[in-house]
């Protein structure tokens, strides 16, 4: 039974700064009714800003680098890029990132499965003095999402009350279908004390909230919700198991389709995802934003000229933010050889008011590698005028200056990259070189 789009609202890919999933994917996904696309407080339907705005430059230009890696970390986790998240934060935590970057390499690690190396994490934070219920609702949900519900219920029960305790017990309901008790915990979590787990309970109430607005609708439908909501609590392993029971039964289920495929690709199954965006391709090929997500399936699985051909598509159908697209198009147009393409690409995202550190740097990278020396330093003394305080801009000035053979002024961007930040390796290795 195919479900009107009017009733499965869209994710809001709510991206929120303390390292909350990386929904700026599922706000693509908007199609609700005019009720449902008002901001509120639950984060159903709310507005939330580009993940490319959401991370400062600015705090990516101190001398810390324990700071630094956990930024870069935050940068990539809202991308969806898991692995690369997880060695960023591994390099804040071994350069004294303490609790902040162990916190945060334990949810990569969860996004990507590693239990192994979650095990030793948790060790990391005990001896690092985490508190209790925090590793209580960690270890719960590793139980959870390896199916040894019992232990998880036992774990729960005999804890103190805490927040992360009505949470893990929420989980575990819904996992089991009971939707009271489910909803009940979610109250407490919601009146308690941690913000990132209210923030996440609401999202959940949010799902039973626009169920409860269309009586009409089938139970597939509260499962497909419910899962869009864990999707957005970074909870893909256990909404995974709800959607195989509605594509399984329907399927011709667009929207379940969509989600499945969005989990799949953030929990590094990429055969999976495909399979499941090509389904739901078929269902609606003109679909922008299922255009999009195949497209980030394609480039996990190596294709990349296949995944700029579905951006391009996405982009003709008027895929929202662009500029996320044309970063990938870019991205992957080099994985491919062809810099006329991303330094296009690069060219656009770097007149955009959004334009990050890392588009310049693309469309400087592109411009010196098809031999455009000038084009390099034009766009790097722009990057220094945008960003003064950012060490890495002048490191790009004098990289496209020393390019230019014009030593002596690459000498002096080079000193002021090291006088803003004297730990910029690059700057330091071309020290040597300038002497």
């Amino acid at each position: 039974m195919k479900i009107s789009a009017r009733i499965i609202a869209p994710i809001v890919l709510a991206f929120l700064c303390a390292g909350t999933l990386i929904v700026f994917l599922w706000w693509q996904l908007s199609q609700s009714a005019a009720i449902l696309n008002k901001p509120t407080n639950t984060g159903t339907g709310s507005v939330i800003p580009d993940p490319l705005t959401m991370i400062d430059d600015s705090s990516l230009t101190t001398g810390d680098i324990a700071l630094i890696h956990l930024r870069q970390g935050d940068l990539l986790a809202l991308r969806g890029e898991w692995t690369d998240a997880e060695e960023e934060y591994k390099a804040s935590a071994k350069a004294g990132g303490g609790l902040p970057a162990l916190r945060k390499l334990a949810q990569a690690q969860l996004q990507r499965r590693d239990m192994d190396a979650l095990e030793d994490t948790i060790g990391d934070l005990k001896n690092a003095g985490a508190r209790p219920e925090d590793l209580l609702l960690l270890e719960s949900i590793v139980k959870l999402r390896t199916g040894e519900l019992v232990a998880a219920e036992g774990l729960l029960t005999s804890a103190v009350d805490s927040p992360q305790k009505h949470y893990g017990l929420a989980l575990l309901a819904l996992v089991q279908g009971d939707h009271a008790k489910t909803q009940q915990e979610l109250t407490f979590v919601v009146n308690g004390w941690d913000p990132v787990l209210r923030s996440y309970a609401k999202t959940i109430q949010g799902a039973y909230e626009e169920f409860a607005l269309f009586p009409e609708s089938t139970n597939e439908h509260l499962i497909t919700l419910l899962s869009r909501a864990l999707a957005e609590a970074q909870e893909c392993e256990l909404a995974i198991p709800l959607l195989l029971q509605v594509t399984q039964k329907s399927d011709d289920y667009r929207d379940a389709w969509i989600v499945q495929g969005y989990c799949e690709l953030t929990t590094e199954r990429p055969e999976q995802a495909l399979a499941s965006l090509e389904h739901a391709y078929n269902l609606d090929p003109q679909k922008p934003e299922i255009q999009y997500f195949l497209a980030r399936a394609y480039g996990k699985m190596h294709e990349y000229q296949n995944a700029i051909t579905f951006l391009e598509y996405a982009i003709t159908n008027g895929f929202e933010p662009q500029v996320e697209v044309r970063r990938l198009i870019a991205q992957f147009a080099l994985e491919i050889g062809n810099a006329g393409l991303a330094l296009e690409q690069y060219g656009l995202l770097t007149e955009s008011e959004a334009a990050t550190f890392d588009m310049f740097e693309g469309y400087i990278a592109a411009s010196l590698s098809l031999g455009q020396p000038d084009e390099a330093h034009e766009k790097a003394v722009l990057a220094t005028q945008r960003w003064p305080e950012d060490a890495r801009t002048f490191d790009l000035l004098a990289e496209t200056l020393l390019r230019m053979e014009k030593k002596d002024e690459a000498k002096i961007a080079n000193d002021q990259a090291l006088q803003l930040n004297p730990n910029l390796t690059t700057a330091v290795e071309r020290q040597e070189k300038l002497q």
